[in-house]
């Protein structure tokens, strides 16, 4: 049985939010690289060579590399052998996410993005409560994923409830035609992720997983859905919309599907879009 301090927990979490808003990512940084060859538009070619400049100095000076640095959520991958030791005035591992959470984002001077109530807007000033998934695992593994998931790639987020006769098509149809209606709104080039399957309430979070599960420039180990994901990459990369929607041939940097059971009379498909930063960061204990 492990024994993981709660303490440490939030320490983790305090530096974790801060190095992903801070620090472009190495899978992001190649994934630019390599599409940046791709781009034949002047405004793209500028817009490709600011990212990387705002890039620099982001982790140069300890800046956010965009002014929204998100909703604080995590994905916690917990082993059953785990149990967890109750220190410094911290009572639950929600807790420590959440009390790291709010140092981190106070000491590294982040915007505070959560209102408290979604009609009445009062700022909770803290940037919590944080968003937890939490899924129990095998073994003594502890996991902890995060992303800092802007409001401007988020609010161009959709779900579908299919019918099955719609097939591939009608599914891929919807995530082209999604990225479509976003245009510049995500802060491209974006990264697409893409649930199918599950129920209503399982295919958001599916879609959100995909764009936690692997880095960039990785695909699905099944093949049949590897090549989904090339073809919509190709397509959505044919809409013209381009780097930050000033028009060129790179609108997406990856697209990641993820797939679950669902019912003989359902096809779900939801898309979760990601701004080009990308902030996506773990740490295991």
């Amino acid at each position: 049985m492990k024994l993981i301090s709660l303490a440490e927990v939030r320490d983790k979490i305090k530096n974790l939010v801060q190095e992903a808003n801070f620090v472009l990512q190495e899978d992001v940084q190649t994934a630019l690289e390599t599409m940046e060859k791709l781009e034949e538009s002047p405004a793209g070619l500028e817009v490709f060579r600011q990212l990387k400049e705002n890039a620099l100095i982001a982790r140069e000076e300890k800046l956010g590399i965009c002014q929204d640095t998100g909703l604080a959520v995590f994905l916690v991958e917990m082993g059953e052998e785990i149990q967890f030791k109750k220190d410094d005035g911290l009572s639950s591992l929600r807790e420590a996410i959440n009390e790291g959470t709010r140092q981190g984002y106070a000491e590294g001077y982040l915007r505070k993005s959560v209102v408290e109530d979604p009609i009445r807007r009062k700022n909770t000033s803290d940037n919590t409560p944080a968003f937890i998934h939490w899924e129990v695992v095998p073994g003594d593994v502890f996991k902890v994923t995060f992303i800092a998931k802007g409001g401007g790639a988020e609010n161009m987020s959709a779900i579908r409830m299919f019918a099955p006769a719609a097939g591939l098509e009608g599914i891929e149809d919807f995530v082209v035609e999604t990225v479509d209606k976003a245009g510049s709104n995500p802060c491209p080039p974006i990264i697409v992720g893409v649930g199918i399957g599950g129920n209503f309430e399982y295919v958001a979070w599916l879609a959100k997983k995909a764009l936690l599960r692997r880095p960039l420039g990785s695909h699905h180990p099944d093949p049949f859905y590897a090549e989904m994901e090339r073809r919509l990459l190709e397509r959505i990369n044919k809409l013209g919309i381009g780097p930050q929607g000033m028009g060129g041939r790179v609108t997406a940097l990856a697209v990641h599907v993820e797939v679950f059971p669902c019912h003989i009379a359902s096809m779900p498909a939801a898309v979760n879009i990601e701004c080009h930063a990308h902030r996506v960061l773990s740490f295991e204990l």
